[in-house]
């Protein structure tokens, strides 16, 4: 070391220790303290510490370290030391490239920005230019709009003078037409008019129009008093004319007097009428005709989808009525036909009731079926018309357990008499509704024929095709009415939960867990036949591709055939339809393990794995078969397992399905060496694309490789493909597939 570096050094030091001294926060006393003392709190765990003195840790390190120690910890310091010149080299590195990102950033706004100031300049003097000629065209355009306003003004004005002299004409129109309402409307829309201008301008008009409107009066009075009108058009009569501020209180006395002639004329006879037996219809006749008439018209409003408020309205004027009426002719019994017929109206409405219930829900599944038909087109019609049908199906039911409850809690004697009745009718009704519902799903998937006519809504459906989406869709419905709605209902009919008239013997007529057990079996049988369709429609594609070749003849397979494409995308097409409407399951898939075979590519092939000998074809074939019947005894699994309401359950069904019909058709065929090494090629592709669909793997691959061993037993050759051919093959596929999925 040379002579200048020593004060250097020192120099160094020194501001290190004063620095040290000025900065430590423990130890304020440090320039004060001797090298000895120093010395003595030091330790090899402040290198990192600001104080750091590299003689002090030198010396300590050497005292306490022998040599072995002292080499390990140069080889660590050397080793620290080039990692922290590494990361300052990176950052070094990464705050260049931020620097140039900004760089170029910077020089991409000056491009940018220059130019605009300019621009903008121009754009302000074409916006100046504009506004000053549209301020131009609106002073030029002022006195004409002006004037345009004036006439249009005018214009109204003159309607409505036109009106007034074209009204009696109008009003003379109406009288011939018996148009009354219409007529009425006209002239209390000019009545403000006639009001001002009545007694000047108008005079004509109005004494005319005034003359027409006596005559309606008079004919709404005749209307009001005529036994030969319906209630109906009496009452819209007296509507009309209370809007023609006609007294109304002098056509009630009036009525009131023509009633009371009428019951005096009834108590003259009622002798008579009460010792004839055979004919009902003298004294009592007309006071229950007129009962009778609103109880058919309350009828009537009920085969409409009326209210439970509305009806129990209706009920209580007629109630009303009739105890007015009982009170001056008891003799009539009123009151017990009143009873009778309230107990038919009520019961109808029942019936009513349910019955729209029923065709709101047929009307989503209408719906449906028109998509699938292709009439509509949705992005998620399945998934759209589940959700509107639970919604249907539920909040239907609530309004109407709603409404039943209104019937109830009203305080009407002719409702609190039919309270037993009303709670076996909602009980019984909800039954009988859902064993229709049952019904309709299974008529609607051509699962059961009926001639019912209660069935009348699926008349547009009856000659169509069965749709497999509908059917899934059903079945995923049933299983909603089973675990969801049936408990849903279950909890809000409770006040509907007495005796009745039933008793306690016969118990409630509503029986949940029988619903439960229905929909359950409905939805188990209607999955099973939207896998049987689909696997029909497979079936016909496996049909036509072993049919049409001559497999004797069969030339050496090249690729992949298309049937495999046309089985990929029907598959496609069932994976689309149950992921909208069925939810995925909660299992992992089942591998295959090393007792059932190998998940791998095509270097798994059982063929390979029977050590087929090339040469001898006799003896491939021996030691083919020796394995398979090794196999048979030796793997036990269980194939056709139960089939739940899932996306992997229907799907791995229905691969499970075609392949065991796969293996089928190949038994039923003769092979030369080239149509077994197409099979063999399309099952691996199979194989390859399967892999990720089906729930139980293992079961599938089985299923693969038995098509395989068919194949390999009706061959006349049974040489298979080299597994590099067939791996080339099967790639070449792939490749082609993701190319064209972009454009498909």
């Amino acid at each position: 070391m040379g002579e200048d570096d020593v004060p250097l050094d020192d120099k160094s030091k020194r501001m290190r220790d004063l620095l040290s001294s000025f900065y430590s926060p423990d130890h304020p006393n440090s320039n004060s303290m001797s090298p000895k003392a120093t010395s003595r709190f030091a330790t090899l765990d402040t290198i990192n510490t600001t104080p750091f003195d590299a003689d002090q840790y030198m010396n300590l390190l050497v005292q306490k370290s022998n040599l072995e120690g002292l080499l390990q910890r140069h080889v660590e310091m050397a080793a620290e030391i080039k990692n922290l010149d590494t990361d300052l080299q990176m950052l070094v590195y990464e705050n260049y490239n931020k620097f140039v990102s900004a760089t170029d950033a910077i020089k991409r706004m000056n491009n940018n920005i220059v130019g605009m100031e300019t621009n903008m300049e121009q754009l302000l003097e074409k916006i100046m230019s504009v506004q000053s000629r549209s301020d131009g065209v609106n002073t030029s355009l002022f006195e004409k709009r002006e004037h345009i306003e004036k006439l249009h003004r005018t214009r109204n004005l003159l309607r409505k003078v036109q009106f007034i002299y074209d009204l009696p004409a109008r009003l003379a129109k109406c009288i011939k037409s018996e148009a009354y309402a219409d007529a009425v409307k006209y002239y209390t829309g000019a009545m403000p008019i006639f009001k001002a201008y009545g007694n000047s301008s108008f005079q004509d008009c109005k004494r005319a129009s005034e003359e027409a409107i006596a005559i309606i009066i008079k004919a709404l009075q005749g209307k009001v008093f005529s036994d030969s009108e319906s209630i109906q058009a009496r009452a819209e009569a007296v509507m009309l004319l209370k809007q023609l501020d006609f007294p109304v209180n002098n056509l009630k006395v009036q009525l009131f007097g023509k009633l009371e002639e009428f019951l005096v004329d009834l108590h003259l006879e009622s002798k008579e009428i009460r010792h004839s037996s055979s004919d009902l219809g003298g004294i009592p006749l007309s006071p229950s005709s007129c009962a009778h008439e609103a109880l058919e018209a309350t009828q009537q409003h009920i085969k409409k989808q009326l209210a439970s408020a509305d009806l129990v309205t209706m009920l209580r004027v007629i109630w009303t009525n009739v105890l007015l009426m009982d009170e001056v002719l008891p003799e009539a019994g009123l009151r017990d036909f009143t009873f009778e017929a309230a107990h038919v109206a009520i019961k109808q409405y029942f019936a009513c009731r349910f019955g729209h219930l029923l065709l709101d829900i047929s009307g989503t599944l209408v719906k449906v079926h028109d998509n699938q038909k292709g009439v509509i087109e949705e992005e998620y019609p399945l998934q759209a018309a589940l959700e509107i049908s639970k919604n249907a199906l539920v909040q239907g039911s609530m309004d109407a357990l709603l409404d039943f409850r209104r019937l109830l809690d009203e305080n009407l004697e002719v409702l609190s008499a039919l309270t037993d009745l009303i709670i076996d009718w909602v009980q019984e009704g909800f039954q009988e509704f859902f064993r229709k519902l049952s019904d309709q799903f299974l008529v609607l998937s051509r699962k059961k024929y009926s001639a019912n006519q209660d069935l009348i809504f699926w008349e547009g459906m009856q000659g169509d095709k069965v749709l497999p989406g509908l059917v899934l869709l059903l079945a995923q419905l049933s299983v909603f009415i089973e675990q969801n709605a049936i408990t849903r209902i279950s909890e809000e009919i409770s006040p509907f939960s007495g005796s009745g008239y039933r008793g306690h013997d016969n118990g409630p007529a509503f029986v949940p867990a029988e619903i439960c057990r229905i929909f359950q079996s409905a939805g188990e049988e209607l999955l099973q036949h939207y896998i049987s369709l689909k696997t029909r429609k497979i079936l016909i594609l496996l049909k036509k591709r072993f049919i049409t070749p001559n497999w004797v003849k069969h030339k050496e397979p090249r690729e992949v055939h298309m049937f495999i494409d046309l089985l990929l995308q029907e598959l496609d097409t069932i994976l689309n339809e149950v992921k909208q409407i069925l939810p995925e399951g909660l299992h992992r898939k089942h591998r295959r393990t090393d007792s059932n075979g190998s998940n791998t590519s095509s270097r798994s092939n059982p063929l390979r794995d029977d050590k087929l000998v090339r040469s001898n074809t006799q003896k491939a074939r021996s030691q083919l078969l020796e394995s398979h019947l090794a196999k048979l005894f030796k793997q036990k699994m269980e194939i056709f397992t139960k089939v739940e309401h899932t996306q992997e359950s229907v799907i791995t069904t229905i691969i499970k399905l075609f392949l065991k019909s796969l293996q089928e058709f190949v038994r039923l065929q003769t092979f030369n060496r080239s149509g077994f090494q197409q099979i063999q090629l399309d099952i691996h592709f199979l194989k390859t694309t399967l892999k990720d669909t089906a729930e139980d793997e293992a079961a599938v691959d089985f299923l693969l490789d038995e098509v395989i061993v068919a194949a390999a037993e009706r061959c006349l050759d049974p040489i298979p493909l080299e597994p590099a051919i067939v791996d080339r093959l099967t790639q070449a596929k792939l490749a082609k597939n993701s190319e064209q999925s972009p454009t498909s």
